[in-house]
């Protein structure tokens, strides 16, 4: 395992030798289980006695009570000290009971992280279909074929009820009942046990992305927590919460009800970090089984995986604090890599050319939904392939600005049914064009800007495996990417922007519709010079589709990060701010010509209505252009 970053230590940690450490972990491992069929005993682990004092042996009782009483309670007093390898050391006893974080949650307004997300990523809401709700913990890969796969608690994706193969739901069903629409992928193994909570789902029909949601790094290596450390997590009811690592070697007797009844689970105990306590108290509440702790230095999570989250404290125990299987027992257990144990693409895009790009299709929908008419002026700015002023690639075109060095638009189809799950690329130039008129690498170094796709490889990887392979490697060219501040990611990476397209078309169902979309920058004179770039601060984009009745439907949207690309290197804290348009006021910012959608605009002709429609109680309308505040109750 790579070596870990340095991390600050507290006082406490110096105090504890590793010797000490591997002998009562050995301790634990060899004698825990059997404290653990005392009735009352509901844990053991390695921690501090009172929290601060010397290293000790820590239990957790259901009750504390005196000792003339222990007898009629069916326990034993516990000792004062264990001898462990020839040294003496301290217990410490604490009234605690556990519960796996699965019981039923009570319903909610949608939010992001219970709503149906496409591409899926960790962090959010997913279940077995006939389970309730938990998290999405990361996005792993099966040893044996390299299949990407969901990684979340066996109480999550499989469950007493439930066997290998079932279909795991995205969101699970406590958020969306439409359990048929929101498949996700299939039950491929669990284990239940001293191991671990866990279980591993392969991913079926739905995009992915593996970075953390609200933390913005992608697991990959494996921790080894230790007294003080600092974790993170992430997770569906209690978003990104901080913790600090009190017990570890811990064996844990939790009651799953039914038929399982209590199981002994390993792991280590996080309480609440004090320099960063959560707002209500809560690092984890029902529904947050599945999240992944990762190791913090200050506010920001490393790629260190520290533990999977199974449980935390019963209700009205005020000593807050969550549990946490080891993550190298449970890889061991389910059989999973970090990283694709081989290449899923081909290894070049020179494979890929015996393919035709065709681009954008107008009549993907079955009724024209072509792309935005240029004005001369916008065409004369357009970089030419061939005669055209749109360059073909694989699923999508795209209008390169020669004078911005971006992407004035692209226009891309999607086909939900048809989409394969394939591994992220670097961006590189396209060599057909010029390389002056578009922007590279120098952009990105050193600042707060990311690279970011205007059309989703995600979205564009469907079809035939080869031409999906080529539309994925198609959407790494520098001509379908903006550079987007990485607080604006923050919210986009949660599926809200890039995953518009399911939102307009209802939290279900979407994965099967076919869909083309055109979106890009709001080019503007003011737009804050960097580097020699002027940045775009707005984003556009109109989402068609082809209704029950025959018509065009469309949306459009405006986004902008204008309030934090004032200043590149700082981290403004003013919300993005997200508006539904009307074709007028979409055509009147971008230059662009959408005479073509006239009458399918929802904002232009309300009855033309959604299969779903986006929720507009509380919304004023202005001048066609409405500000949308908590549509699916996004929070920016």
């Amino acid at each position: 395992m790579a070596k870990k970053p340095a991390r600050a230590k507290t006082a406490k940690k110096s105090k504890v030798s590793k010797e000490k450490a591997a002998a009562l972990r050995r301790f634990i491992r060899a004698r825990g289980a059997e404290y653990l069929r005392d009735p009352n005993v509901t844990s053991i682990g390695v921690g501090f006695k009172n929290d601060d004092g010397d290293l000790a042996i820590v239990f957790s009782v259901a009750s504390k009570a005196d000792d003339t009483v222990l007898p009629e309670m069916g326990t034993v007093r516990l000792p004062d000290t264990i001898t462990v390898e020839g040294v003496d050391y301290p217990t410490d006893v604490i009234q605690r009971s556990y519960r796996p974080s699965f019981d039923i949650v009570a319903p909610e307004g949608p939010n992001m992280r219970k709503s149906r997300l496409d591409p899926i990523l960790p962090g959010i809401s997913v279940a077995n279909v006939r389970g309730d709700a938990g998290t999405l913990g990361m996005i792993v890969f099966d040893a044996v074929d390299g299949t990407p796969c969901i990684l979340s608690n066996w109480h999550i994706l499989h469950g007493p009820t439930g066997v290998i193969g079932d279909a795991i739901a995205q969101p699970g069903p406590r958020d969306n009942n439409n359990t048929a629409g929101n498949g996700c992928g299939t039950l491929l193994r669990s284990h239940l046990g001293p191991a671990g909570d866990c279980a591993l789902a392969r991913v079926q029909g739905r995009g992915l992305r593996r970075e953390l949601h609200g933390l913005n790094v992608i697991p990959k290596r494996l921790g080894n927590v230790e007294l003080g450390d600092r974790v993170v997590k992430s997770g569906r009811s209690t978003g990104v919460t901080y913790g600090i690592v009190r017990r570890h070697d811990v064996i844990v007797s939790v009651n799953y009800g039914g038929t399982i009844g209590a199981k002994d689970i390993g792991g280590f105990e996080i309480g609440v970090d004090p320099q960063r306590p959560p707002h209500d108290g809560e690092i984890s509440k029902s529904g947050d089984s599945g999240s992944v702790w990762m190791i913090a230095e200050g506010d920001k999570a490393t790629d260190i995986i520290a533990g999977l989250h199974f449980g935390g404290e019963i209700d009205g125990n005020d000593d807050e604090h969550a549990l946490a299987c080891y993550p190298l027992s449970i890889k061991k257990k389910l059989n999973f890599v970090l990283e694709p144990p081989a290449p899923l693409v081909m290894d070049s895009e020179e494979e890929a050319e015996g393919l035709t790009r065709t681009g954008f299709d107008p009549d993907f929908l079955g009724v024209a939904a072509p792309m935005p008419v240029l004005s001369l002026s916008l065409k004369r700015d357009a970089a030419n392939f061939g005669r055209a002023q749109t360059i073909p690639y694989t699923h999508f075109s795209v209008c390169q600005s020669r004078k911005r060095r971006l992407p004035r638009f692209v226009a891309w189809n999607i086909d939900g049914a048809r989409r394969v799950v394939l591994p992220v690329h670097d961006f590189k130039l396209d060599e057909r064009l010029d390389a002056v008129d578009q922007v590279g690498d120098p952009l990105y170094e050193s600042n707060n800007l990311e690279r970011r796709q205007i059309a989703l490889g995600s979205d564009l990887a469907w079809g035939a495996v080869e031409e999906a392979k080529q539309a994925n490697l198609d959407s790494f060219f520098y001509t379908n990417a903006l550079p987007r501040h990485d607080r604006f990611g923050e919210s986009y990476r949660g599926g809200m922007w890039d995953g518009l397209e399911n939102l307009v078309l209802g939290h279900g169902g979407a994965e099967d519709i076919r869909v083309s979309v055109l979106g890009g920058p709001v080019f503007g004179d003011a737009d804050p010079e960097y580097r020699g770039i002027q940045l775009p601060t707005r984003f556009w984009k109109l989402i068609a589709y082809r209704a029950a009745d025959g018509g065009l439907t469309s949306a459009a949207f405006l986004l902008s990060q204008s309030d934090l690309i004032d200043e590149i290197e700082s981290l403004d804290t003013d919300p993005l701010r997200l508006f539904q348009v009307s074709l007028s006021v979409l055509a009147e910012r971008t230059g662009l010509g959408f005479d073509a959608y006239a009458g399918s605009n929802v904002m232009d002709a309300p009855a033309r209505a959604m299969q779903q429609p986006i929720a507009t109680e509380g919304l004023e309308r202005g001048e066609g252009m409405r500000e949308v505040l908590d549509v699916w109750n996004i929070a920016f």
